[in-house]
Protein backbone atom coordinates (compact mmCIF):
# COMPACT_ATOMS: atom_id res chain seq x y z
CA UNK A 1 0.00 0.00 0.00
CA UNK A 2 3.00 2.43 1.06
CA UNK A 3 4.76 1.49 -2.41
CA UNK A 4 0.97 2.28 -4.18
CA UNK A 5 0.56 5.56 -2.14
CA UNK A 6 4.15 7.27 -3.12
CA UNK A 7 4.59 5.82 -6.85
CA UNK A 8 1.04 6.03 -8.27
CA UNK A 9 -0.87 8.28 -6.68
CA UNK A 10 1.77 10.77 -6.72
CA UNK A 11 1.83 10.50 -10.65
CA UNK A 12 -1.67 10.15 -11.23
CA UNK A 13 -1.56 6.52 -12.06
CA UNK A 14 -4.11 4.10 -10.72
CA UNK A 15 -2.98 0.91 -12.02
CA UNK A 16 -6.31 -1.76 -12.97
CA UNK A 17 -9.20 1.23 -12.74
CA UNK A 18 -11.38 2.24 -15.11
CA UNK A 19 -11.06 5.98 -16.95
CA UNK A 20 -13.86 7.15 -15.13
CA UNK A 21 -12.71 6.41 -11.67
CA UNK A 22 -9.65 7.64 -12.37
CA UNK A 23 -10.76 10.80 -13.42
CA UNK A 24 -13.03 10.84 -10.06
CA UNK A 25 -9.43 10.14 -8.29
CA UNK A 26 -8.00 12.59 -10.28
CA UNK A 27 -10.01 15.00 -9.58
CA UNK A 28 -9.61 14.51 -5.37
CA UNK A 29 -5.99 14.75 -5.90
CA UNK A 30 -6.51 17.87 -7.40
CA UNK A 31 -7.80 19.12 -4.25
CA UNK A 32 -11.51 19.39 -5.81
CA UNK A 33 -13.88 17.15 -3.36
CA UNK A 34 -16.18 14.71 -5.04
CA UNK A 35 -19.97 14.90 -5.52
CA UNK A 36 -22.62 13.03 -4.88
CA UNK A 37 -22.61 10.60 -8.22
CA UNK A 38 -18.86 9.98 -8.14
CA UNK A 39 -19.34 8.77 -4.46
CA UNK A 40 -22.18 6.75 -4.78
CA UNK A 41 -19.44 5.17 -7.67
CA UNK A 42 -16.49 4.80 -5.45
CA UNK A 43 -18.96 3.14 -2.95
CA UNK A 44 -19.49 0.73 -5.50
CA UNK A 45 -15.87 -0.15 -6.34
CA UNK A 46 -15.22 -3.63 -6.41
CA UNK A 47 -12.74 -5.18 -4.26
CA UNK A 48 -9.61 -5.82 -6.79
CA UNK A 49 -10.13 -2.06 -7.86
CA UNK A 50 -10.26 -0.47 -3.89
CA UNK A 51 -6.61 -0.52 -2.93
CA UNK A 52 -6.60 2.61 -5.65
CA UNK A 53 -9.29 4.64 -3.70
CA UNK A 54 -7.89 4.41 -0.12
CA UNK A 55 -4.34 5.11 -1.25
CA UNK A 56 -6.33 8.31 -2.41
CA UNK A 57 -8.03 8.97 0.69
CA UNK A 58 -4.68 8.17 2.48
CA UNK A 59 -2.98 10.93 0.04
CA UNK A 60 -5.43 13.24 0.90
CA UNK A 61 -5.90 12.91 4.83
CA UNK A 62 -1.93 12.70 5.09
CA UNK A 63 -1.72 16.33 2.99
CA UNK A 64 -4.54 17.51 5.26
CA UNK A 65 -3.70 16.38 8.40
CA UNK A 66 -0.43 14.69 8.59
CA UNK A 67 0.41 11.69 10.16
CA UNK A 68 -0.85 11.95 13.57
CA UNK A 69 -3.62 10.43 14.55
CA UNK A 70 -5.58 11.18 17.68
CA UNK A 71 -7.81 10.38 20.38
CA UNK A 72 -9.95 11.19 23.53
CA UNK A 73 -9.17 10.02 26.76
CA UNK A 74 -12.91 10.05 28.47
CA UNK A 75 -15.04 8.81 30.95
CA UNK A 76 -18.28 7.55 29.99
CA UNK A 77 -20.84 8.92 32.09
CA UNK A 78 -24.25 7.45 31.04
CA UNK A 79 -26.45 9.93 33.37
CA UNK A 80 -29.62 8.06 32.61
CA UNK A 81 -30.65 5.11 30.26
CA UNK A 82 -34.06 5.77 30.14
CA UNK A 83 -35.40 6.60 26.45
CA UNK A 84 -38.53 7.46 24.70
CA UNK A 85 -37.16 5.88 21.08
CA UNK A 86 -37.15 2.31 20.83
CA UNK A 87 -34.38 1.63 17.57
CA UNK A 88 -33.84 -1.81 16.45
CA UNK A 89 -30.78 -2.07 16.72
CA UNK A 90 -30.30 -0.29 20.75
CA UNK A 91 -29.28 -2.21 24.17
CA UNK A 92 -28.51 0.77 25.69
CA UNK A 93 -32.11 1.97 26.33
CA UNK A 94 -34.34 0.72 29.04
CA UNK A 95 -37.86 1.13 31.02
CA UNK A 96 -37.64 2.24 34.47
CA UNK A 97 -39.19 -1.03 35.51
CA UNK A 98 -36.50 -2.96 33.47
CA UNK A 99 -33.36 -4.36 34.79
CA UNK A 100 -30.45 -2.75 34.24
CA UNK A 101 -32.50 0.99 34.56
CA UNK A 102 -30.46 3.84 36.00
CA UNK A 103 -29.88 7.40 36.58
CA UNK A 104 -26.83 8.67 37.96
CA UNK A 105 -26.89 10.75 41.04
CA UNK A 106 -24.82 13.64 41.23
CA UNK A 107 -22.30 11.54 44.02
CA UNK A 108 -21.91 9.05 41.42
CA UNK A 109 -21.25 11.31 38.53
CA UNK A 110 -18.39 13.32 41.33
CA UNK A 111 -17.00 10.52 42.52
CA UNK A 112 -16.99 8.88 38.65
CA UNK A 113 -15.17 12.49 37.07
CA UNK A 114 -12.51 12.26 40.05
CA UNK A 115 -11.39 8.80 39.67
CA UNK A 116 -10.98 9.52 35.64
CA UNK A 117 -9.36 12.73 36.22
CA UNK A 118 -7.28 11.03 38.42
CA UNK A 119 -5.99 8.42 35.59
CA UNK A 120 -5.35 10.92 33.10
CA UNK A 121 -8.85 11.49 31.18
CA UNK A 122 -9.51 14.91 29.73
CA UNK A 123 -13.44 14.19 28.47
CA UNK A 124 -16.21 13.45 30.03
CA UNK A 125 -18.83 12.39 27.87
CA UNK A 126 -22.71 12.93 28.86
CA UNK A 127 -24.49 10.10 27.45
CA UNK A 128 -28.44 9.53 27.81
CA UNK A 129 -31.58 8.69 26.18
CA UNK A 130 -33.81 11.12 24.51
CA UNK A 131 -36.25 12.94 26.18
CA UNK A 132 -37.58 10.13 28.71
CA UNK A 133 -39.33 12.78 31.14
CA UNK A 134 -42.02 12.96 27.88
CA UNK A 135 -42.35 8.78 28.35
CA UNK A 136 -42.00 7.57 32.22
CA UNK A 137 -44.00 9.44 35.13
CA UNK A 138 -41.45 7.69 37.13
CA UNK A 139 -38.33 9.58 35.93
CA UNK A 140 -40.43 12.71 36.37
CA UNK A 141 -40.50 12.02 39.97
CA UNK A 142 -36.87 11.04 40.12
CA UNK A 143 -35.78 14.83 38.27
CA UNK A 144 -38.35 16.33 40.80
CA UNK A 145 -35.96 14.77 43.81
CA UNK A 146 -33.46 15.79 42.13
CA UNK A 147 -34.23 19.10 42.02
CA UNK A 148 -34.92 19.39 38.54
CA UNK A 149 -37.78 19.91 35.93
CA UNK A 150 -36.08 18.36 32.79
CA UNK A 151 -33.15 16.31 31.95
CA UNK A 152 -31.32 18.93 30.43
CA UNK A 153 -31.29 21.30 33.47
CA UNK A 154 -29.73 17.85 35.47
CA UNK A 155 -27.46 17.60 32.46
CA UNK A 156 -26.02 21.08 33.23
CA UNK A 157 -25.75 20.26 36.89
CA UNK A 158 -23.68 16.97 35.52
CA UNK A 159 -21.66 18.81 33.78
CA UNK A 160 -20.81 21.53 36.07
CA UNK A 161 -19.47 18.97 38.23
CA UNK A 162 -17.89 17.13 35.53
CA UNK A 163 -15.86 20.75 34.92
CA UNK A 164 -15.33 21.46 39.14
CA UNK A 165 -13.81 17.55 39.09
CA UNK A 166 -11.48 18.80 36.52
CA UNK A 167 -12.74 17.54 33.05
CA UNK A 168 -14.41 18.95 29.93
CA UNK A 169 -17.74 17.81 29.08
CA UNK A 170 -18.81 16.71 26.03
CA UNK A 171 -23.06 16.22 25.37
CA UNK A 172 -24.73 13.76 23.47
CA UNK A 173 -27.86 13.96 24.58
CA UNK A 174 -30.17 12.87 21.60
CA UNK A 175 -32.48 15.88 20.08
CA UNK A 176 -32.26 19.00 21.75
CA UNK A 177 -33.69 22.41 20.96
CA UNK A 178 -32.07 25.90 20.02
CA UNK A 179 -32.69 27.17 23.74
CA UNK A 180 -31.18 23.99 25.57
CA UNK A 181 -28.14 24.03 23.27
CA UNK A 182 -27.71 27.52 24.62
CA UNK A 183 -28.08 26.68 27.94
CA UNK A 184 -25.50 23.44 28.12
CA UNK A 185 -22.93 26.06 25.54
CA UNK A 186 -21.27 27.62 29.15
CA UNK A 187 -21.03 23.70 30.09
CA UNK A 188 -19.73 22.23 27.10
CA UNK A 189 -16.95 22.60 24.94
CA UNK A 190 -18.62 20.59 22.25
CA UNK A 191 -22.09 19.01 21.20
CA UNK A 192 -22.79 15.66 19.33
CA UNK A 193 -25.83 13.85 17.40
CA UNK A 194 -25.05 11.00 15.55
CA UNK A 195 -26.89 12.15 12.02
CA UNK A 196 -27.05 8.49 11.71
CA UNK A 197 -28.90 8.52 7.86
CA UNK A 198 -30.49 11.13 6.71
CA UNK A 199 -33.73 8.58 4.82
CA UNK A 200 -36.81 9.13 6.11
CA UNK A 201 -37.71 5.51 4.34
CA UNK A 202 -35.73 4.20 8.07
CA UNK A 203 -39.10 5.24 10.03
CA UNK A 204 -41.58 2.80 8.34
CA UNK A 205 -42.86 0.36 9.62
CA UNK A 206 -40.39 -2.87 10.40
CA UNK A 207 -37.36 -0.27 9.49
CA UNK A 208 -34.38 0.41 12.41
CA UNK A 209 -36.29 4.04 13.38
CA UNK A 210 -39.95 2.98 13.50
CA UNK A 211 -40.43 3.09 16.98
CA UNK A 212 -38.27 6.22 17.45
CA UNK A 213 -39.20 9.70 16.45
CA UNK A 214 -36.69 11.54 17.66
CA UNK A 215 -34.53 9.58 14.41
CA UNK A 216 -36.84 11.70 12.39
CA UNK A 217 -33.53 13.19 10.02
CA UNK A 218 -34.98 16.24 9.84
CA UNK A 219 -35.61 17.11 12.85
CA UNK A 220 -31.37 15.66 13.32
CA UNK A 221 -30.27 18.22 11.12
CA UNK A 222 -32.45 20.97 12.19
CA UNK A 223 -30.68 20.82 15.00
CA UNK A 224 -27.42 20.15 13.29
CA UNK A 225 -27.66 23.36 11.41
CA UNK A 226 -29.37 25.13 15.08
CA UNK A 227 -26.27 24.17 16.56
CA UNK A 228 -23.98 25.79 13.28
CA UNK A 229 -25.84 29.19 14.43
CA UNK A 230 -25.32 28.90 17.75
CA UNK A 231 -21.22 28.73 17.12
CA UNK A 232 -20.96 25.26 19.14
CA UNK A 233 -18.04 22.72 17.88
CA UNK A 234 -19.86 19.67 16.81
CA UNK A 235 -20.02 15.53 16.29
CA UNK A 236 -21.98 14.08 14.10
CA UNK A 237 -21.54 10.91 11.70
CA UNK A 238 -23.52 8.01 9.89
CA UNK A 239 -24.13 4.55 11.00
CA UNK A 240 -23.46 1.93 8.69
CA UNK A 241 -25.53 -1.03 8.35
CA UNK A 242 -29.27 -0.41 9.67
CA UNK A 243 -31.37 -1.07 6.31
CA UNK A 244 -29.93 1.87 4.28
CA UNK A 245 -28.59 2.43 0.83
CA UNK A 246 -25.32 3.19 -0.70
CA UNK A 247 -27.40 6.16 -2.36
CA UNK A 248 -28.86 6.68 1.09
CA UNK A 249 -25.12 7.00 2.96
CA UNK A 250 -23.72 9.47 0.24
CA UNK A 251 -26.99 11.35 0.53
CA UNK A 252 -26.16 11.19 4.11
CA UNK A 253 -22.70 12.31 4.15
CA UNK A 254 -23.61 15.07 1.65
CA UNK A 255 -26.03 16.74 3.99
CA UNK A 256 -23.53 16.55 6.79
CA UNK A 257 -21.38 18.40 4.41
CA UNK A 258 -23.86 21.17 2.47
CA UNK A 259 -24.16 22.24 6.92
CA UNK A 260 -20.90 21.90 7.59
CA UNK A 261 -20.10 24.44 4.23
CA UNK A 262 -22.46 26.83 5.59
CA UNK A 263 -21.50 27.03 9.43
CA UNK A 264 -18.26 25.66 9.78
CA UNK A 265 -19.17 23.58 12.80
CA UNK A 266 -18.91 20.38 12.16
CA UNK A 267 -15.08 19.28 14.23
CA UNK A 268 -15.31 15.48 13.25
CA UNK A 269 -17.24 13.51 11.56
CA UNK A 270 -17.54 9.88 12.61
CA UNK A 271 -18.22 6.77 10.56
CA UNK A 272 -19.95 4.13 12.90
CA UNK A 273 -21.00 0.61 12.06
CA UNK A 274 -23.94 -1.28 13.09
CA UNK A 275 -23.65 -4.34 15.41
CA UNK A 276 -25.78 -6.87 16.03
CA UNK A 277 -26.93 -7.48 19.45
CA UNK A 278 -28.84 -10.27 20.83
CA UNK A 279 -32.98 -9.24 22.20
CA UNK A 280 -33.18 -6.95 19.70
CA UNK A 281 -34.88 -6.92 16.47
CA UNK A 282 -31.85 -6.74 14.22
CA UNK A 283 -30.40 -9.02 16.10
CA UNK A 284 -30.28 -11.45 13.06
CA UNK A 285 -29.34 -8.45 10.84
CA UNK A 286 -26.01 -8.82 8.86
CA UNK A 287 -23.05 -6.22 9.91
CA UNK A 288 -20.87 -4.55 7.45
CA UNK A 289 -17.84 -6.31 6.14
CA UNK A 290 -14.51 -4.50 6.64
CA UNK A 291 -14.22 -3.52 3.23
CA UNK A 292 -18.17 -1.60 2.89
CA UNK A 293 -16.92 0.19 6.14
CA UNK A 294 -13.58 1.21 4.64
CA UNK A 295 -15.00 1.92 1.30
CA UNK A 296 -17.59 4.66 3.33
CA UNK A 297 -14.12 5.93 5.49
CA UNK A 298 -12.45 6.60 2.05
CA UNK A 299 -15.30 8.17 -0.04
CA UNK A 300 -16.06 10.63 3.58
CA UNK A 301 -12.31 11.99 2.90
CA UNK A 302 -12.74 12.68 -0.99
CA UNK A 303 -16.19 14.50 -0.01
CA UNK A 304 -14.88 16.44 2.89
CA UNK A 305 -10.97 16.74 2.30
CA UNK A 306 -10.34 18.90 5.28
CA UNK A 307 -12.58 17.02 7.77
CA UNK A 308 -11.27 15.29 11.48
CA UNK A 309 -12.48 11.53 10.11
CA UNK A 310 -13.06 8.86 12.88
CA UNK A 311 -14.20 5.45 13.04
CA UNK A 312 -14.58 3.70 16.86
CA UNK A 313 -11.30 1.62 17.43
CA UNK A 314 -13.35 -0.75 20.12
CA UNK A 315 -16.53 -2.12 17.02
CA UNK A 316 -13.61 -3.59 14.82
CA UNK A 317 -10.50 -4.32 16.52
CA UNK A 318 -9.13 -6.42 13.65
CA UNK A 319 -9.48 -3.65 10.76
CA UNK A 320 -7.58 -0.94 12.67
CA UNK A 321 -4.93 -0.91 9.97
CA UNK A 322 -7.33 -0.97 6.62
CA UNK A 323 -9.09 2.05 8.32
CA UNK A 324 -5.61 4.22 9.00
CA UNK A 325 -5.17 3.11 5.12
CA UNK A 326 -9.15 4.25 4.24
CA UNK A 327 -8.18 7.94 5.99
CA UNK A 328 -9.40 8.35 9.13
CA UNK A 329 -7.15 10.62 11.65
CA UNK A 330 -9.15 9.92 14.75
CA UNK A 331 -9.95 7.18 16.95
CA UNK A 332 -12.54 8.91 19.19
CA UNK A 333 -12.93 8.48 22.99
CA UNK A 334 -10.92 5.52 24.68
CA UNK A 335 -11.43 5.59 28.76
CA UNK A 336 -9.44 3.86 30.97
CA UNK A 337 -12.28 3.74 33.37
CA UNK A 338 -15.37 2.83 32.13
CA UNK A 339 -16.96 0.77 29.65
CA UNK A 340 -18.45 1.67 26.55
CA UNK A 341 -21.83 1.66 27.69
CA UNK A 342 -23.75 1.92 24.27
CA UNK A 343 -21.83 -1.14 22.62
CA UNK A 344 -20.85 -3.22 26.16
CA UNK A 345 -19.78 -6.14 23.97
CA UNK A 346 -16.84 -4.05 22.93
CA UNK A 347 -13.94 -3.57 25.02
CA UNK A 348 -11.71 -0.31 24.47
CA UNK A 349 -8.50 -1.06 23.10
CA UNK A 350 -4.96 -0.52 25.15
CA UNK A 351 -3.51 2.90 24.51
CA UNK A 352 -0.08 1.30 24.28
CA UNK A 353 -1.30 -1.74 22.07
CA UNK A 354 -2.92 1.02 19.63
CA UNK A 355 -0.21 3.28 19.54
CA UNK A 356 2.12 0.25 18.53
CA UNK A 357 -0.56 -0.50 15.70
CA UNK A 358 -0.40 3.10 14.71
CA UNK A 359 3.45 3.17 14.66
CA UNK A 360 3.55 0.11 12.63
CA UNK A 361 1.94 1.95 9.71
CA UNK A 362 3.73 5.53 10.25
CA UNK A 363 1.29 7.02 12.61
CA UNK A 364 2.16 8.42 15.67
CA UNK A 365 -0.77 8.80 18.83
CA UNK A 366 -1.56 11.36 20.50
CA UNK A 367 -4.49 12.32 22.86
CA UNK A 368 -6.87 15.33 21.99
CA UNK A 369 -9.16 17.32 24.06
CA UNK A 370 -13.19 17.31 22.85
CA UNK A 371 -12.68 20.21 21.57
CA UNK A 372 -10.19 20.47 17.97
CA UNK A 373 -7.62 23.16 18.07
CA UNK A 374 -9.12 24.96 15.35
CA UNK A 375 -12.09 26.04 17.09
CA UNK A 376 -10.15 26.67 20.45
CA UNK A 377 -9.59 29.79 19.36
CA UNK A 378 -12.25 30.59 16.66
CA UNK A 379 -14.17 33.69 17.76
CA UNK A 380 -17.92 32.77 19.47
CA UNK A 381 -16.90 29.09 19.52
CA UNK A 382 -15.74 28.74 22.96
CA UNK A 383 -17.63 30.24 25.20
CA UNK A 384 -15.36 32.69 27.90
CA UNK A 385 -15.95 30.32 31.04
CA UNK A 386 -14.58 27.45 29.28
CA UNK A 387 -11.19 29.46 28.55
CA UNK A 388 -9.34 28.56 31.33
CA UNK A 389 -10.38 25.01 31.45
CA UNK A 390 -9.30 24.17 28.70
CA UNK A 391 -5.71 26.01 29.18
CA UNK A 392 -5.34 24.57 32.23
CA UNK A 393 -6.15 20.81 30.73
CA UNK A 394 -3.87 21.39 28.42
CA UNK A 395 -1.00 22.10 30.20
CA UNK A 396 -1.60 19.37 32.54
CA UNK A 397 -1.84 16.59 29.87
CA UNK A 398 0.38 17.52 27.79
CA UNK A 399 -1.86 18.24 24.82
CA UNK A 400 -1.36 21.39 22.19
CA UNK A 401 -4.32 23.04 21.40
CA UNK A 402 -2.69 25.23 18.78
CA UNK A 403 -3.98 24.02 14.96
Amino acid sequence: MRAFLETDVASGRFGNVDSATAATLDKALDGRPIDAPDALSLLRLPSEKLAALLAVAGHLRDRHKGRTVTYSPKIFLPITNLCRDRCGYCTFRKNPDDAGAWTMLPEEVRAACREAQRLGCIEALMCLGDKPERAFAAYRRTLAVLGHDTTIEYVERCCTIALAEGLLPHTNAGLLTHDEMQRLKPVNVSLGLMLENVSPRLRRRGEAHHHAPDKDPALRLDMIREAGELQIPFTTGVLLGIGETDAERVASIAAIRDVHERYGHIQEIIVQNFRAKPSTRMASSAEPESEEIARAVAVTRLMLPHMNIQVPPNLNPYDLRLFLAAGINDWGGISPVTRDFVNPEAPWPQVAVLRATCAAEGFSLAPRLPIYPEYIDRPGFLDPALRNPVAALSAQRGVSHAV
